[in-house]
């Protein structure tokens, strides 16, 4: 069962055993998938042609939403940056006067955050015989794993026939990121129907 399925299997079960009215239910599922930091993230997914529920997607996967997260990796803020990827983007984007704890920054760090989606997005737009669900899969590997492990993982699964990209994921870690986050793509999708719904929560 995926994680979509097992979230609502979760709620079904909530809102039997306490008598939870369904809009109720609605009301508790996005105080858990909320939509924090919506302005930034709706306008830097816009202006890097990421997709804003992507976006959500990865800070619930990655900080929670918690602006001062930092991983035993010392990866930063919202969208969980490392200090030599922040310092690498910042200057591929020109920001100016850039320091280490601007990541902190929500603003700075979804900016950043959703640059980077966008730049490892385009990375995979040529590959021929793709879906846009591998080409997903690939960019989310790619941000947690490294781009050079996808690569790599890519071919094995050329090589094994397969067909199914995460099975050759050999970072338990990132196999798992990616599933998480897919899984917070679907939930988000389903609570927030649209942008217009987004900019009025």
């Amino acid at each position: 069962m995926n994680r979509f399925k097992r979230v609502v299997a979760f709620f079904v079960f909530i809102v039997l055993a306490s008598g939870i009215s369904v809009s109720g239910l609605i009301i508790v599922a996005k105080k858990l998938y909320p939509v924090k930091y919506k302005d930034s993230v709706i306008k830097y997914s816009a202006q890097y042609n990421v997709d804003p529920y992507m976006v959500f997607s990865v800070i619930k996967a990655e900080s929670n939403f918690k602006s001062n997260a930092v991983s035993p990796k010392k990866a930063v803020g919202l969208m969980q940056i490392t200090e030599s990827t922040g310092m690498w983007a910042a200057e591929k984007m020109n920001i100016e006067g850039f320091k280490i704890n601007d990541l902190y920054d929500p603003d700075t760090n979804i900016k950043i955050g959703c640059w980077y989606l966008s730049y490892l997005k385009k990375q995979f737009e040529n590959f021929d015989n793709t879906t846009d669900e591998q080409k997903k899969e690939y960019v989310l590997a790619s941000y947690n794993g490294g781009q050079a492990n996808v690569l790599r993982w890519i071919k094995n699964t050329e090589e094994s026939g397969s067909g199914v990209f995460c099975d050759n994921i050999t970072f338990k870690e990132t196999k798992e990121y990616v599933k998480r986050v897919k899984g917070n793509y679907g939930i988000y999708k389903k609570l927030y129907k649209d942008i217009e719904s987004l900019r009025s929560n």
